[in-house]
């Protein structure tokens, strides 16, 4: 029986090693690619079945015409979000699977983790006690207890986070826009409009997916009827944050703290090393000259248990696909 081949774009050493470890219980020609998919090495598909991307990849209309070309009849995204896939210009061309939800815990948990870190300085005293210095002056934090946390998407993750806040003892707050009251009585927790999260919440969380609705939610005009001293965590999508505004907010006192997992132009910079070069995005290097800002390159996601199940729910989506078994993770194009 002929071997589907597959080319994997963006892929890092920790994905060779879970790909190359699951994918022998398929019957996949597998080739693995440290370079992103973009339209300069779209061209490499040609002679392949099926394409793997991720995250940052630019999957635009050339990239997507070249692919179409090379008769490509899957693109498989290792991740939950699509927002890099230009749909439209795909039009039923090939079809798109995706990886819906892998470890829902990996993301709560590091929210948390984030959470505590700004609050109580954890990133500074680490760079202190490392260079000698074992003063206490500038870390002081707050009591999570009895303080309130609006969570903004109100999914599985946030229900997770949820259930660890309320470990604290904090009051919950939240938004959906489709919400689900029979979990909000069953976990403790209100939900109320955004101009309320906006107004009562000690900690504000993001954790929702990036729509037309959601771009920029978090703008000059919503940090403005944010509480002095908010601080504001992204684990969910870069642009739900306009980054201008966000400094315009930390310079201006309004927001005490920022922890970002996830940046509006993470794309040239997170997941790689840049260490020996000058950040060219000035906004970026701006949040990293703030004392009270955090920000980690879209990690979240990242545990043992994550990282297993994005690649056996990518093999499988694969799997699923060659069988012409229904796809039960595809990316519906019929409204783009």
């Amino acid at each position: 029986m002929k071997k589907t081949k597959i080319l994997f774009y963006d892929m890092k050493d920790y994905d060779i090693e879970f790909f190359s470890k699951y994918g022998k219980d398929y019957n996949f020609d597998m080739k693995f690619l440290k370079v992103k998919l973009s339209e300069e090495t779209a061209y490499l598909s040609k002679g392949y079945d099926v394409v793997s991307a991720f995250t940052n990849d630019d999957i635009n209309k050339n990239t997507i015409d070249t692919l179409a070309k090379n008769n490509i009849k899957l693109l498989a995204m290792r991740c939950a979000g699509f927002n890099n896939v230009s749909l439209k210009d795909i039009k039923n061309r090939f079809q798109v699977v995706r990886v819906p939800a892998y470890s829902p815990y990996s993301i709560a948990e590091y929210t948390v983790a984030m959470i505590l870190a700004v609050n109580r300085k954890i990133h500074k005293a680490y760079i202190r006690t490392r260079e000698g210095n074992f003063s206490i002056n500038g870390l002081m934090g707050f009591d999570l207890y009895n303080k309130t946390v609006g969570i903004i998407g109100a999914g599985k993750i946030a229900q997770i986070l949820i259930k660890i806040l309320k470990g604290f003892g904090t009051n919950i707050i939240a938004y959906d826009p489709y919400p689900n009251y029979e979990v909000a009585k069953e976990l403790g927790f209100e939900f109320v409009d955004l101009d309320t999260i906006y107004e009562k919440s000690d900690i504000i969380s993001l954790n929702c997916p990036l729509t037309k609705d959601t771009k920029y939610m978090i703008n000059r005009t919503s940090i403005n009827k944010m509480k002095d001293g908010v601080i504001l965590v992204n684990t969910g999508r870069g642009m739900l944050i306009d980054s201008v505004d966000l400094v315009e907010g930390l310079k201006d006192k309004k927001i005490g703290a920022a922890a970002l997992d996830v940046y509006e132009e993470e794309e040239e910079y997170f997941f790689e090393d840049k260490s020996s070069q000058v950040i060219q995005d000035d906004i970026l290097g701006r949040l990293l000259s703030f004392h009270n800002v955090l920000i980690t390159s879209h990690q979240a996601f990242f545990t043992k248990e994550a990282v297993e199940a994005i690649t056996v729910t990518t093999l499988e989506n694969i799997k699923d696909f060659i069988e012409n078994k229904p796809l039960k993770n595809i990316v519906p194009q019929d409204n783009n």
